[in-house]
């Protein structure tokens, strides 16, 4: 049986090997992602052989589901979905398993061709991703309103962009003072008092930025007039992809969003193929704001569960 628990940062190291060897484009194969979201979705994980085995409760639901990530690693995988079936036995709640590919339900008929297996795409968290070299250079004609919208913001006479980077601790230390009275201004803007969603997001960012330099983040300010206005971060998710995990960026400075992204992945992601840029959550504004960068292709997740 595998042995759940919370996520720390100890646990980089192994979680990190094993997903390596996964070499997924998803999200949710980060150990950044896990851990960042801990709080908001219960999450905790096991390793079972060389597998890596994650579960979230999400606190606070009145019918909770326990949710396991599709395994990530090599060797057996018939027994890490057998590990994860009997781990759910024993909680005695209904659960799912999340980020399998099209391709996998004839997989679990196979291996459990005593039960029926229902599955269904959680168009909700299909990633973006995008082509590096489309938001580093945002050329053509479908990128004419962003590069207006940055033409905007160079307007601006005293600004600048700096690299947030750990191998000056005093400078990157107050770079990341200043994303975490962005952040507390934004949410002040943004209502997150009275939105869990928002408030759950500050909370992963926060956590994040707490611990940039053990995580091995990179990350982007933007100033304006010595003030900060947007930052990101992100990092190398696998092979050919880097992932942005937070952009925030203040609405009524015009151009700062579209600065911000231009200007990080010029900067922190020359050699890889793609950007992930991470899902909509089902938000219709969020949705029609990464549709409108033109993504090369949309990651696809799928659920599956025991009917």
């Amino acid at each position: 049986m595998p042995v759940f628990h919370e996520i720390h940062l100890e646990d980089k190291a192994w979680v990190d090997k094993l997903l390596r060897m996964h070499n997924s484009r998803k999200t949710e194969y980060c150990f950044t992602t896990l851990f960042m979201w801990a709080e908001s979705y219960g999450t905790r994980i096991a390793r079972f052989q060389d597998w890596l085995l994650v579960r979230s409760i999400a606190p606070n639901q009145p019918h909770p589901t326990a949710d396991y990530l599709f395994p990530a690693g090599q060797g057996d995988l018939k027994a890490a979905f057998d590990a994860i079936l009997a781990d759910a036995e024993t909680l005695q709640l209904p659960w799912r398993i999340h980020c399998l590919s099209a391709e996998d339900l004839p997989m679990l008929q196979t291996w459990f061709p005593n039960e029926t297996w229902e599955m269904e795409p959680a168009r909700d968290s299909f990633d973006y991703l995008y082509h590096r070299e489309d938001l580093a250079t945002l050329k053509g004609k479908k990128y004419q309103s962003k590069r207006n919208f940055i033409s905007r913001f160079l307007r601006n006479e005293n600004w600048s962009y700096e690299r947030i980077d750990s191998a000056d601790p005093e400078r990157c230390r107050e770079q990341l003072e200043a994303c975490v009275r962005l952040n507390r201004k934004w949410c002040l803007e943004n209502g997150c008092r009275h939105n869990y969603s928002l408030q759950s997001e500050i909370c992963a960012g926060r956590k994040a930025l707490a611990n940039f330099v053990p995580l091995q983040l990179k990350g982007g300010l933007l100033r304006l007039n010595d003030e900060p206005v947007a930052y990101t971060i992100g990092e190398p998710l696998n092979s050919d992809t880097f992932i942005v995990h937070i952009e925030k960026a203040f609405a009524n400075i015009e151009g700062a969003y579209p600065m911000i992204n231009r200007s990080f992945v010029e900067a922190e992601t020359e050699g890889f193929l793609y950007i992930n840029r991470e899902d909509d959550a089902g938000d219709e504004g969020l949705r029609k704001a990464k549709l409108s960068y033109h993504p090369a292709f949309l990651e696809e997740k799928y659920t599956a569960w025991k009917k």
